[in-house]
């Protein structure tokens, strides 16, 4: 199986997809959970993704620390990273533009951040089955603020990183998946 990275837009069946990719390996399967809910919405956001997931798969919450947690994941196990772009959000949003802070300092920090995690935990994808399911940002246009203009491109850069590695690339439509690499 290998690297399977999963994209497309919100609401797209990314993560259904993903999962149904999980089960036809027929491994156990360890679902990281990267999303941090911090109100009613997502929540129910949360819960919704709970009761669609089998009740068998292990899971595990981190915001931030997905090589740690990689690390200690047994590789006879598939992986399920939901969602890369939770995670961007969680590191840029870690230390927030402070007010009166030059937004290309602030800029240039967290994109160091994101790019140091990103280099970590997925050197502890070699030799694993994962599937990593993330959101394209390069179908929009460019944010009119810095701060989203600083998640485009580092959610962007991960999901190069990534799809570099990855021996298959999905994207998925309006449910419909389709195969870009691999």
């Amino acid at each position: 199986m290998g690297i399977r990275l999963v994209t497309g837009g919100v609401r797209s069946g990314k993560s259904r997809f993903a999962e149904s990719l999980c089960v036809k390996e027929g491994k156990p399967v360890v679902y990281l959970a990267t999303s941090q809910v911090m109100d009613d919405e997502m929540k129910a956001r949360v819960i919704a993704h709970q009761r669609q997931r089998p009740k068998e798969w292990e899971v595990k919450e981190e915001a931030f620390d997905l090589a740690g947690v990689i690390a200690e994941i047994p590789t006879g196990s598939v992986l399920l990273v939901d969602s890369l772009t939770a995670w961007v959000s969680n590191l840029l949003m870690r230390e927030p533009l402070a007010e009166g802070e030059d937004p290309s300092r602030w800029r240039s920090r967290r994109l160091t951040q994101v790019e140091s995690h990103a280099h970590a935990w997925l050197d502890c994808l070699a030799a694993r089955d994962a599937v990593i399911v993330t959101d394209e940002v390069g179908l929009g246009g460019v944010a009119m603020h810095p701060i989203s203009r600083c998640f485009q491109d580092a959610l962007g850069w991960v999901n190069q990183q990534v799809a570099l590695r990855a021996d298959e690339v999905w994207f998925v439509v309006s449910g419909v998946p389709w195969r870009v690499k691999g």
